[in-house]
């Protein structure tokens, strides 16, 4: 009996968010197992960039615009994947923002831009695929959920938002597997990425000290775990988050 990524050959994938950043590298990694793509990003620009480089790898893709926080584009993207390919065996819920603050002076529009797109959003892409996978009797979904769903002070919207995303994974996780769907989490830690690249140096270098494997995390190694959700290797793990963050403590 073989144990390996072969099942995602082939696989239709969809990865929210991945113009950049960790959904970039994710793409990346499905391109790599012979996976086909649709690259979807809220800047039209990064997602058809991220499409042209995962082409040459030599796999089918799409890219298109997709605000995930509107349940009309969500239904759109999955609707192109069908379209195409005629299933969708995989989406990964990454697309996400943060708008930082104390609660204090948090505005309104900061709390719920953040959970319109970190909660609502993967809401909407999992409802706008679960019927196509229902039909097949298989699919995975894999929800990013963050390290600060365990709470960060200066993140009460941003925490909420991925906390939420947690209830979501559990409760959709048992709903969906007698239907043959896996729903899943990957929780990162600190990871290397344009947006952690902004951090002030010395701030930077304290959270890295403060990660028992001492470095910082990359993209590769969220899209490895993201990999292995997706794959034949966890048909018997539903409901779960595995949580990727060199050892540092969460929740």
């Amino acid at each position: 009996m073989k144990y390996g990524l072969e099942s995602l050959k082939d696989a239709v994938v969809i990865v929210t968010g991945s113009g950049r950043g960790i959904g970039r590298g994710i793409a990346e990694t499905f391109a790599a197992q012979g996976s086909k793509l649709v690259i979807t990003d809220i800047d039209a620009a990064t997602a058809e960039q991220t499409a042209q480089e995962v082409a040459k790898m030599g796999v089918e893709t799409i890219s298109m615009a997709c605000d995930v926080s509107k349940y009309d584009q969500a239904e759109a993207l999955a609707a192109k994947a069908i379209e195409k390919w005629g299933k969708i065996d995989v989406l990964v819920n990454n697309a996400g923002i943060t708008q930082d603050g104390l609660f204090l002076r948090m505005k309104p529009d900061q709390w719920q831009k953040v959970i319109d797109i970190n909660l609502t959003g993967t809401y909407n892409c999992a409802h706008a695929v679960v019927n196509h996978m229902r039909k097949e009797r298989k699919g995975a979904i894999i929800n990013i959920s963050s390290i600060a769903a365990g709470g960060n002070p200066g993140q009460a919207n941003y925490s909420a938002s991925k906390a939420g995303v947690l209830g979501f994974t559990y409760a959709l996780g048992k709903e969906l597997a007698p239907m043959g769907i896996r729903v899943n989490a990957v929780a990162p830690g600190f990871i290397k990425t344009p947006m952690t690249d902004k951090i002030p140096e010395k701030i930077r270098e304290q959270m890295i000290a403060a990660i028992p494997l001492k470095r910082p995390g990359e993209p590769d190694d969220i899209a490895k775990v993201i990999l292995f959700l997706a794959s034949d290797l966890s048909g018997y793990v539903t409901a779960q988050c595995i949580h990727v963050n060199g050892g540092l403590a969460g929740l």
